[in-house]
């Protein structure tokens, strides 16, 4: 009987390890699929500062006008 109840035991420890070894294999794609989606959101985000940059660089400082053309304000 001790024979059958440690290979019983064997077996049921066997199952548990399968088990947790199947929800780890499952966390892992998870955490995979999630990390290429932040990755493509990092490069999105990346080309549009890129962008954002360029357009900044780019930006004519002709629409502002010096200090001494602009108007008082009201409260003088």
């Amino acid at each position: 009987m001790t024979d059958q109840n440690s290979t019983e035991a064997l077996f049921t420890r066997i199952d548990d390890l399968e088990c947790k070894l199947a929800f780890q294999e499952q966390t892992i794609d998870e955490l995979n699929d999630a990390l290429s989606q932040q990755q493509l959101l990092i490069t999105k985000m990346q080309d549009q500062m890129k962008f954002v940059v360029g357009k900044v660089k780019n930006m004519d400082g002709s629409n502002l006008a010096d200090a001494s053309e602009e108007t008082p304000p009201p409260h003088y």
